[in-house]
Formats: structure tokens, C-alpha cells, sequence
């Protein structure tokens, strides 16, 4: 078929096909139907028409009275006939008045609805023949340029047209039967017949196609291929192979041979490498290959592989590993091969080394396992991870809360204040100033809890107090009160309203330490007053 720019090429053609047959033939088609050479739609053509009809009807008159006449029968009622006559020829006239108003009426309705009436549009691949007064097919290989590409032929079909290869011998029919001999054009050897009477049957297929050679017709009445090697009409010899072709036949050697002359001899393929691996064997057609000692031939027949000893006979304890000629014997992850090189011994992977488990290390045959202390888990099967007890399950009173600490946890009252200490928010007691015993205790007491690991680096900031409100001028400083009498601690001054606590002794758990950490607020008129963080420091059993 034609492709896109083909499509849009016949296009154009047939859109100036028009213009083109009016500039060729002069001829237009009519606005309306016409009689005597006159447009109906005139009224000169309508006198003209009811003089005919008037004239027709006069000699059809004339012609019933002479017969009548002719007879004795007749001339008794010849009288009665005109009288008859007379009565038909005026019901006729006014039958032809009607008729001619009413196609006036017609006609004048049609002019000032301004419609044309065409009979001359055809469908798309034919046009209007003026001289036949039909449609006829257009031929697009003449007008349209280049029509088909790529070396294909273009051949003319009703309403279009095909692109076919050079060689393709085509057959035109509508289905009826030949009445001529078979046209064949030279152009694109296509063979076009003549229809005749579409009811007569069909002739004898056998004489309606022509095949090219190489082919015959079928019962469908196409042109199908000739098996000559079914068929037995080809003439290759016996030592040959007979392929069919489409319209002939080809004469080859079998496999394994190769044509010399008009012989066929055969292949050594040992002289062709690379096919057998080892050694090649040529046999007539064909060959084998063989492999050396201790190999055998893969599944292709080609390649030699050796075998496989550790699947005929494993002789190792665990793995075995092929090689050339051999084998050799491994050991699974966490045992070792023994002297032998074939049995299997497990390695103590806890005796390698003293840090391969957090906590402690239990060898197992071919491995090895980590556990932790109470209070911990294992995590990522080496480390062992604090157990948060506070949020899983505690022995904690109602009016305690839970303090979970590196391995453990402990229970604190909710309301750590005595007197005369007033509780005044969470862990924050107050002693009122009311209160004559509060004039030489600290104002506040803030109670704060933290857990610290076994064994930590030293030193190592640890906690950071800082004022909660800010008088203007004032001067705060910092002290440890109590709970240093070792020499642990250090309290460092940050700035003027912050301290940081600083661990400097190492400290080894499970251990609580309780510090009292006091911040003096001094201002212009000598008004002094503390406030203590009262900060319980729990050590965990472990560096973990």
C-alpha cells in the first residue's frame, strides 16, 4: 500500500482532478434536470413539454377511432367513441394542467430554496464521466508522481491502487466470466480479463488463470508453488538433497559434505578448529571427539570436563572442591581442617580474643555466642544493651517513681521535700520565708537524678547547673556543698549564671553518689541567698 507521503501526493491529484476535466472537456454539470436540450426550471421548456403530451394523447385518440371504425361494430358506436374521446381528451388536459402547475410550484420552491441537484459526485478513486453519464475509475500510477517507493510497482485498482514488487504478476477478474483473451500489461505484467453475463457459471477453473513456471493452479483457482521434491520432477542426484524453492529447486550436499564439483565429498572437520578439545575422530559426515584420562566429553559433545570426584565419591569430612586431576577438602565456618586435610576440627573462637563479646563468650561446635548481665540484652549479637525496666515492668510504689540506671533501676519518692521544705513542682521543694527556721537553709531544693557507666574516662563533663532566673545586680557563684569528700568532682564555672559538673576520678559501679550542688546569689545591698541541686549520681555495674 502506499505509504504517507504516497497518500498525501494522491490526495492532491484528486483534489485537481476536477478543475483539470473541466479545462480538458469544457463541461460543467447542470444546475438542474433537463428535457429537449432546456432546463426544466425555464418556461419556455414547460410549453414545450405540454405540447408533446398533448400531441401524444391526440394520436392515441386518433388511432383507437380508426380501429373502432374498421368494423360495422365499430361505426354503429362511432358516435358513442367521439363522445368518449371528447370526455378523455378534456379529463387529460386537465390532468396535464394540474401536473404542470404542480411542477411549477416545484420548480419555483427549488430556484428560491437555491438547491442544486447533482447527479455527478463520485466516491473517493473515481470521477464523473460526462460522456457515459457514470463514475469511472481513476488511474493514480498515471497521475499521481512517483506513487510507490523503495523500487515497487504501482498497479491501478478500482478506487485506489497497490505498490507490489517488480516481479509480482497480478490478476485482474470481477468474479464473472472471461469473454476475451486475457490482456496482460506490459508495464506492470498485469493480467486484466473482460466480464461477460454475471449469471452464466463459471468455466473450468483450469482455464482462467496462467501461473508462472514453477507454479500451479489450485482448487481456490490461485497460483500455488510446485513441490519438485515431492513431486519427483527435480534431478539431483542420488548422493544430493533436494530443497524446495519458491517457483524451483535447489540440488545441496547433506551434512557433512561439501560440494566438489558435481560431487559431493566429505568434511574433515578434525581440520577445522576449534572443536573437540582433546582429540578429534573424522567418520563419513561426521565425527567424535575423546577426551584424556580422568575427563569426560560436556554435554555439547566438544569440550572435555573433568570428573568430578567429590560427586562420584566424596572423601572429605565436610566440603569438597573439585580441580583438575584432584580435589581438595574445606571446612565450614568455625571449624578447621586437621592434619589429615580431610577431617574437620571446631575452632574456640572465644580463645582468639577477649573482646569478641561485650560480656562474656560461649563457644558451641562451629560457633559461638555472646550473653549479657542481668539487666541487659544482646544487640547485634556481640553488644549488650541497658534494659529500660521503667517502661517495661518495675516494683515502683504509687508514690514513687522509677529511675532507670545503666544495668538496673531504683525507686524515688515522688515527694523528696522534709521539713520544712514545702513541695512547690515535680522534684522542686521550697522552704517558705515565713518560716524562721528557712532564714539560714537554702531557699530551694531541686532534686535531679543521672546514671553514668562504670569506669568512665576521666576527666569528662558530666552535668551542668544554671540559674532559673536572672535578678539584675547580682552575682552568682558555685560550689560544691557536699558529697565530694573523695575528691571525685570538680565544679567548673561557665559563666556567670551556669557551672559545669566535671567528673575526675574514675568511678567504678554499681555505686550511688549523692552531690549537693549550691548556687550563692549576692546583690548591691548585701542580700544574699542559695539555692542546692541536690543531683543523685547511680554508676552502672558495667563500662557498657
Amino acid at each position: 500500500m502506499p505509504g504517507r507521503r504516497g497518500e498525501q501526493e494522491r490526495q492532491a491529484a484528486l483534489r485537481a482532478l476536477p478543475r483539470r476535466r473541466a479545462e480538458r472537456t469544457g463541461w460543467e454539470p447542470s444546475a438542474g434536470p433537463t428535457c429537449c436540450g432546456n432546463s426544466l426550471s425555464s418556461p419556455a421548456a414547460l410549453a414545450r413539454l405540454a405540447q408533446l403530451l398533448g400531441a401524444l394523447r391526440g394520436a392515441l385518440l386518433c388511432a383507437q377511432v380508426r380501429r373502432r371504425l374498421s368494423s360495422p361494430r365499430g361505426r354503429r358506436g362511432a358516435g358513442g367513441a367521439l363522445r368518449t374521446a371528447r370526455r378523455g381528451l378534456v379529463g387529460f388536459m386537465m390532468l396535464t394542467v394540474m401536473f404542470l402547475a404542480a411542477f411549477t410550484l416545484t420548480t419555483i420552491n427549488s430556484q428560491e430554496t437555491e438547491e442544486t441537484i447533482t447527479y455527478t459526485q463520485c466516491t473517493d478513486g473515481y470521477e464523473w464521466d460526462p460522456v457515459r453519464q457514470r463514475c469511472k475509475d481513476i488511474d493514480e500510477c498515471e497521475i499521481v508522481p512517483d506513487a510507490c517507493k523503495g523500487g515497487m510497482k504501482c498497479v491501478n485498482h478500482y478506487g485506489g491502487y497497490l505498490c507490489l514488487p517488480r516481479t509480482a504478476q497480478i490478476i485482474v477478474n470481477n468474479g464473472r466470466e472471461d469473454t476475451a483473451a486475457e490482456s496482460t500489461g506490459g508495464r506492470n505484467n498485469v493480467i486484466r480479463r473482460t466480464p461477460a453475463d454475471p449469471h452464466r457459471p463459471p468455466p473450468n477453473p483450469t482455464h482462467r488463470i496462467q501461473c508462472a513456471t514453477g507454479y500451479e493452479q489450485s482448487e481456490q483457482n490461485v497460483c500455488q508453488d510446485i513441490d519438485e521434491c515431492a513431486t519427483g520432477t527435480h534431478n539431483c542426484r542420488a548422493d544430493q538433497v533436494c530443497v524446495n524453492l519458491r517457483g524451483s529447486f535447489s540440488c545441496q550436499c547433506p551434512s557433512g559434505y561439501q560440494k566438489r564439483g558435481e560431487q559431493c565429498v566429505d568434511i574433515d572437520e578434525c581440520n577445522l578448529p576449534p572443536y573437540c578439545h582433546h582429540r578429534c575422530v573424522n567418520t563419513p559426515g561426521s565425527y567424535y571427539c575423546q577426551c584424556n584420562s580422568g575427563f569426560q566429553l560436556a554435554a555439547n559433545n566438544h569440550t572435555c570436563v573433568d570428573i568430578n570426584e567429590c560427586d562420584a565419591n566424596n572423601p572429605c569430612a565436610q566440603q569438597c572442591y573439585n580441580i583438575l586431576g584432584s580435589f581438595i577438602c574445606q571446612c565450614n565456618p568455625g571449624f578447621e581442617l586437621s592434619s589429615d586435610r580431610i577431617n574437620c576440627e571446631d575452632i574456640d573462637e572465644c580463645r582468639t580474643s577477649s573482646y569478641i563479646c561485650q560480656y562474656q563468650c560461649v563457644n558451641e561446635p562451629g560457633k559461638f555466642s555472646c550473653i549479657c548481665p542481668e539487666g541487659y540484652q544482646v544487640v547485634g549479637a556481640r553488644t549488650c544493651q541497658d534494659i529500660n525496666e521503667c517502661e517495661t515492668a518495675n516494683e515502683c510504689r504509687e508514690d514513687e517513681m522509677c529511675w532507670n540506671y545503666h544495668g538496673g533501676f531504683r525507686c524515688y519518692p515522688r515527694n523528696p521535700c522534709q521539713e520544712p521544705y514545702v513541695l512547690t513542682s515535680e522534684n522542686r521543694c521550697v522552704c517558705p520565708v515565713s518560716n524562721a527556721i528557712c532564714r539560714e537553709l537554702p531557699y530551694s531544693i531541686v532534686y535531679k537524678y543521672m546514671s553514668i557507666r562504670s569506669d568512665r574516662t576521666v576527666p569528662s563533663d558530666i552535668f551542668q547547673i544554671q540559674a532559673t532566673t536572672i535578678y539584675p545586680n547580682t552575682i552568682n557563684t558555685f560550689r560544691i556543698k557536699s558529697g565530694n569528700e573523695n575528691g571525685e568532682f570538680y565544679l567548673r564555672q561557665t559563666s556567670a549564671i551556669s557551672a559545669m559538673l566535671v567528673l575526675v576520678k574514675s568511678l567504678s559501679g554499681p555505686r550511688e553518689h549523692i552531690v549537693d550542688l549550691e548556687m550563692l546569689t549576692v546583690n548591691s545591698l548585701n542580700y544574699r541567698t542559695s539555692s542546692v541541686l541536690r543531683l543523685t549520681i547511680i554508676v552502672g555495674p558495667y563500662a557498657f
